[in-house]
């Protein structure tokens, strides 16, 4: 796999911009977003403050906790559903669009909503999927902001066998923009690791249509 790597100027930082060589997908990681001392303040300040929930999902007719905790933030009346769980928002808070703007200079485009993660130990995860519910639109763009632990984000493409899987490490204080086909043709995950971690907190910024 060829990546292609640059270092550009964003506000007053100097980030890293590595760009995935992938058929079928447009995904870039940027890391150093934000500062370590930012990172930190942001984790400690959604840690405690987000209204997390503990969601439920039916499996061959048998009701399992998600392996993760939740929450939904964002406009109003733009709710959200994915296997068989609908959400509706909370009000922005001041730290997600702290984010959210910060972001939105490196996407090109405006988030409307904000799906919450909070991976509180290795054994959370989230299984193979696809962004692709009809409210993201044709294309989603997904900016996946990490704080707190890293974890290795896996992908894998739903088709063609002869491409290899992909491990990108989400780092305390990066962002993930994954844009055009990339959820036509890709599957991603977060997987359990058996290891002793802290916990990671995922802010995923999308586009939901009313």
């Amino acid at each position: 796999m060829q990546q292609n790597q640059k270092r550009f100027k964003f506000l007053e930082e100097d980030l890293y911009r590595e760009h995935f060589d992938l058929p079928d997908a447009d995904i870039i990681l940027y890391k150093n977003v934000f500062r370590l001392e930012k990172s930190d303040a942001l984790y400690n300040s959604l840690y405690s403050t987000i209204c997390w929930q503990q969601d439920k999902i039916k499996f061959f007719g048998k009701e399992y906790e998600v392996p993760r905790l939740t929450a939904l933030y964002g406009d109003v009346k733009r709710g959200y559903s994915y296997s068989g769980i609908s959400m509706n928002p909370y009000p922005w808070t001041e730290d997600l669009l702290f984010v959210k703007k910060r972001i939105e200079e490196i996407a090109k485009v405006r988030f409307t909503s904000c799906l919450l993660n909070l991976y509180r130990t290795g054994r959370d995860s989230n299984d193979w999927h696809q962004d692709n519910e009809k409210e993201l639109g044709r294309n989603p763009v997904i900016a996946s902001v990490s704080f707190g632990e890293t974890r290795p984000f896996k992908l894998k493409h739903i088709e063609n066998v002869h491409v290899k899987p992909v491990t990108i490490p989400l780092t305390h204080g990066s962002v993930l923009l994954m844009k055009g086909t990339t959820q036509h043709f890709w599957k991603h995950k977060i997987p359990k690791t058996s290891k002793i971690i802290s916990p990671r907190i995922n802010l995923t910024y999308r586009i939901i249509n009313p």
